[in-house]
């Protein structure tokens, strides 16, 4: 391979390989810049389809004045740090990426100085660069600034040439996420264990989830006990438990959250026993009544645990402002134009589904929606449109129940409140 070939996509690829080796790690979530979800980047060079698969997903993120090449949370390895952290919290780490361009010359100097403005935001910035094309003057650049910086071999081989000090730690936990419009929070937020994922939502009924608790309280096996009363598809059950923060999971196994524990306490009380409280769920195996009327007390339990998953807030307080302005009935396509003026990267993460295809052809390289993409319910993301919104119409926040994305028209899609507010006068 040339040093020509190490183009600014290539460079990216492989300094996200090096900085995020294994995108399934928990605590883990990165993305690209949309400029990079293009078929050519050099006049006459296409970008390898192995390149764009490591560089998905993609979103037009913005850190400090730009838009990082790539942006991601993990916490990094030693080596790639100047001091040991303080604490668990992942930092958030912004990468500006410079290869060859077509007339052979690499700014490297220029990569430094945009890392150094994402510092603002980010908690460790780095600029990365074939090793071949870094001065030393670049090096004492980014060494005076805190920028990392990362030399690419022209086998892929990533060596931290100068290492950064992490700045101004933020945590990383859902609420600041979503009320935040801060698009970093965006990518904090997916990288918690709240983050939304394919495996988020499996099943579309709140009480599967809510009834998790209770059956890990239970003196029988978890799963039998899930199994019998209420649900066979377990795993399932404790996915979207611990993505609705009931439960949480540790090396050695499952355990009861403080909103878990409180779900438990109000089903002694109500019953006296975990097992007279599993039993009230059986029979509401398989109904396809609205929760919230058929048990009005489980629906005003399953609507506080709704409300505290991040998301919810956001979508409920942007469907009001909408009611607000007039569109009192908006479809799928309307919420998302909305929310994506409002919280462009945010929008991205919770609607669009993350595969190199799917973003590439909602979103142009500057980030902007293609709005025609929209009217496909394939690109949009399952436990969203169809887990998500099926249990906020269980919880009586929405009018309609969700719709699987192969059978989704988003024109028609009816995301309307249930119980909209009138002007305080």
């Amino acid at each position: 391979m040339s040093t020509a070939a190490l183009s600014e996509p290539q460079v990216l690829a492989h300094a996200k390989r090096r900085l995020f080796p294994d995108p399934d790690e928990p605590g883990v979530y990165a993305v690209s810049d949309t400029q990079f979800a293009t078929d050519e980047w050099l006049a006459g060079r296409p970008i390898p389809d192995s390149v764009r698969e490591r560089l998905a997903p993609f979103n037009h993120v913005r850190l400090g004045t730009g838009y990082p090449d790539l942006v991601g949370v993990r916490v990094l390895e030693s080596d790639l740090l100047a001091v040991e952290r303080l604490g668990s919290t992942p930092p958030l780490v912004a990468v500006e990426a410079k290869g060859y361009t077509e007339t052979g010359g690499v700014d490297v100097e220029r990569g430094v100085i945009q890392a150094y403005d994402r510092l603002g935001e980010a908690n460790a910035a780095y600029v990365a660069a074939p090793a071949a094309a870094v001065s030393s003057m670049a090096r004492t650049m980014a060494r005076e600034l805190n920028v990392g910086v990362l030399g690419v071999d022209t086998d892929g081989q990533v060596t931290p040439l100068e290492v950064p000090r992490v700045v101004g730690t933020r945590a990383a936990n859902g609420t600041s996420a979503i009320r935040s419009p801060d698009d970093a929070d965006s990518i904090r937020f997916q990288a918690t264990a709240q983050g939304v994922a394919d495996a988020s939502f499996s099943l579309n009924h709140p009480k599967n989830y809510i009834a998790y608790p209770l059956a890990l309280y239970h003196a029988d096996d978890t799963d039998a006990a899930l199994t019998e009363y209420v649900v066979g598809e377990t795993d399932g059950a404790r996915n979207g438990a611990a993505f609705l923060g009931l439960v949480s999971r540790k090396p050695d196994g499952v355990e009861l959250t403080p909103l878990g524990r409180e779900i438990v306490r109000f089903a002694l009380d109500r019953y006296g026993s975990a097992d007279a409280a599993l039993d009230a769920f059986r029979s509401w195996k398989r109904s396809r009544k609205r929760f919230c009327e058929i048990a009005p007390q489980w629906g005003t339990v399953t609507r506080r645990v709704v409300y505290a998953y991040p998301a919810t807030e956001l979508l409920v307080e942007e469907l009001q402002t909408m009611h607000d302005d007039g569109i009192a009935d908006p479809s799928l396509v309307d919420l998302v134009e909305w929310l994506h003026v409002q919280r462009p990267a945010f929008t991205v993460e919770l609607f669009v589904r993350g595969t190199d295809r799917v973003r590439s052809h909602v979103l142009d390289t500057e980030g902007e929606l293609r709005t025609e993409a929209l009217t496909d319910g394939n690109v949009f993301h399952s436990p969203t449109v169809f887990q998500l919104k099926t249990m906020l119409f269980h919880a009586g926040i929405l009018a309609e129940r969700g719709t699987e994305p192969h059978r989704l028209d988003p024109e028609t899609d009816s995301w309307r409140l249930r119980h909209a507010l009138a002007p305080v006068r």
